[in-house]
């Protein structure tokens, strides 16, 4: 199966275009709940009840955000969301009643974009959605105006606009919105020492997880990581990260 990001269709002039949700969740009472709080807001839904039947939409469709639980019936939660992010930069929210902390890493180290624990307000969930949607209109907002620039750096290829990561081999990587930006800021600012309070400015803040940096820094580098090739993000210690490669932006 291979996922596709086609553009979402545009509404007839003077109508607004409604955000569309995609949520996962064999609760069908949660989903219900979920749909008849987040229409108020200018939010639509598709329930699906499965996995399978989330991934055979995305198919077809892209959303503008998906909302995840990680307890469904035919394949673990974490895994769907790898399944996803390989294809998609689509943003992710996970909603599950596992509340550890290693639970709420482990959710955004495989690329999920916020983590809200069950039972929860439905409020909250509208209001996060809101925060993610926002962080991925401010970054193609601030998008060069005269057209889709690509940085290049040592055989790899990133591009803002799809948050695509292609290696020299080809094989391309969609990021979540908080890592796509967290990789822009850097990319933007080579062999510059940025401090973690300037990169939160920058796409990485999560208010649910204190770390939410350490650990997005921690995974941009593992998809950045090449055998017999030096770290291409280097922690500067009391001070911040560096990404220590020349860029040319194309």
């Amino acid at each position: 199966m291979t996922l596709q990001d086609p553009p979402r269709a545009v509404p007839p002039a003077g109508q607004t275009q409604r955000t569309l949700a995609f949520i996962v969740d064999d609760e069908p009472d949660i989903c219900a709940i979920l749909t008849e709080t987040m229409s108020p807001f200018g939010m639509d839904s598709k329930a699906f009840i499965s996995a399978a039947s989330l991934l055979a939409a995305l198919d077809h469709e892209v959303p503008d955000v998906c909302i995840v639980d990680l307890g469904l019936p035919d394949m673990e939660g974490m895994h769907l969301i790898n399944e996803i992010r390989k294809h998609s930069s689509v943003p992710i929210l996970v909603l599950s009643a596992r509340g550890h902390a290693s639970d709420r890493v482990m959710g955004l180290e495989l690329g999920a974009d916020d983590y809200v624990v069950k039972p929860f307000d439905p409020r909250e969930v509208v209001a996060r959605i809101r925060s993610i949607l926002r962080r991925s209109s401010e970054g193609r907002v601030a998008a060069p105006q005269h057209g889709p620039l690509r940085a290049s750096f040592s055989g790899w290829t990133y591009n803002p606009q799809s948050h695509c990561l292609i290696s020299d081999h080809g094989e391309e990587t969609y990021l979540p919105t908080g890592e796509a930006h967290l990789l822009e800021a850097l990319l933007r600012a080579p062999k510059r020492v940025l401090s973690r309070d300037y990169l939160l400015e920058h796409g990485g803040r999560d208010d649910s997880l204190d770390r939410s940096i350490d650990v997005r820094i921690s995974r941009i580098r593992k998809k950045l990581s090449l055998p017999d090739q030096a770290d291409l993000i280097r922690t500067v210690y009391g001070a911040g990260y560096m990404f220590t490669a020349n860029v040319d932006w194309l």
